[in-house]
């Protein structure tokens, strides 16, 4: 069964159906949310929304605030887990979060996370040793704990209340729960599958061992925990009414943002925002909007600007390094003009 399903995949990757059944999709999403948008706004007065910004108290913005921190925090657990799971133990923490920080945030906000993101952590990890077969595991492994966390959050959401999931794929409440339960028993079949004996997805130095039974648990559990801080994020800047509870406002906000990711669209900008206003849609639009706009804020824009920040401090400190050690190399060990020249232009530290 394995073996035909990799024979499959493989067909699919040699004739690029997968690459362009992706962009049939991205764009057919993109689409809808366009539409949906356009049919819901037309009729907000920015007057109103402006005013439910202003209404906000600033407790609330404080607390979701501290929830983003708290996910961009348990974010940091995702390229930890992985590096350490690929066998770099000598990597340490601060350049794990470092990693995990910067290219989420850039990847939220630029889109093409998969790229993006990818390309931040090989320049800060490169500085380790570490390649790009290495970087391109790391990113495998993140992803699958993000995916894991996302399958058992709407798993156990949508088997809670599938009315959430209802308004937003607007299929039968029972054939939510249905999937809810498949969802969870897909779970549970991998996690099962993955602790009989060491797994490996790949081929040749491509191979990622993938993590055990236990490990794979606290895989789901760092996802559950990081989406719980962002969606708690957006629940505390969601209207007070009707009050729908934290699962539902959970549901929605989950599944809004797999759309968005499925979308490849900068941050989900317009997918993201028309799934919420379309599962949330007994909240007034006006207060609905405004939170959102203030999440966004939060989690989007805050933190790409402070990724830049920290990302351009690296390198001028990484290039004042390397002019001392160059400096350093040429009174102690003076070599030909050309090739003083050549160390300088590669820019060999070391590191």
């Amino acid at each position: 069964m394995l073996d035909t399903i990799r024979r499959a995949v493989s067909f699919l990757r040699q004739k690029q159906i997968l690459h362009k059944l992706g962009v049939v999709v991205s764009i057919t999403i993109i689409g809808i949310a366009c539409y949906v948008l356009y049919h819901m706004l037309r009729t907000i007065d920015v007057g109103e929304v402006v005013e439910a910004i202003r209404r906000t108290h600033p407790r609330q913005v404080v607390l979701a605030a501290l929830f983003v921190a708290a996910g961009y925090f348990t974010l940091t657990f995702y390229d930890l887990f992985a590096v350490r799971t690929i066998g770099r133990t000598d990597v340490p923490y601060r350049v794990t979060a470092l990693a995990a920080f910067t290219s989420y945030s850039i990847g939220h906000n630029v889109g093409a996370s998969v790229f993006t993101g990818g390309a931040v952590r090989y320049r800060i990890y490169s500085a380790w040793g570490l390649n790009a077969i290495d970087v391109a595991k790391i990113c495998f492994l993140a992803g699958l704990t993000f995916w894991l966390g996302n399958a058992a959050v709407l798993g156990l959401g949508i088997a809670y209340h599938p009315e959430a999931a209802a308004a937003i794929d607007q299929l039968p409440v029972w054939l939510n729960r249905l999937a809810a339960f498949a969802i969870l028993l897909g779970l549970a079949a991998y996690v099962a599958w993955v602790w009989v004996r060491p797994r490996g997805v790949g081929r040749g130095p491509w191979t990622v061992t993938l993590p055990g039974g236990p490990l794979t648990l606290l895989q789901i559990a760092i996802g559950i925990v990081d989406l719980s801080f962002c969606a708690l994020a957006m629940y505390v800047l969601a209207p007070d009414e009707p009050h729908l509870g934290f699962v539902v406002v959970a549901v929605v906000f989950v599944s809004a943002t797999l759309l968005g990711f499925a979308s490849h669209s900068p941050g989900g900008l317009g997918v993201f925002d028309a799934a919420m206003l379309v599962g949330l849609w007994q909240m007034d639009r006006e207060d609905l909007l405004a939170g959102m706009l203030l999440f966004r804020l939060l989690y989007y824009i805050t933190p790409f600007v402070i990724s830049v920040i920290l990302l351009t401090l690296r390198e001028v400190i990484m290039g004042a390094r390397l002019k001392r050690l160059n400096l350093k190399r040429s009174v102690t060990d003076p070599a030909p003009k050309h090739e003083a020249v050549y160390v300088r232009e590669r820019g060999d530290t070391g590191a």
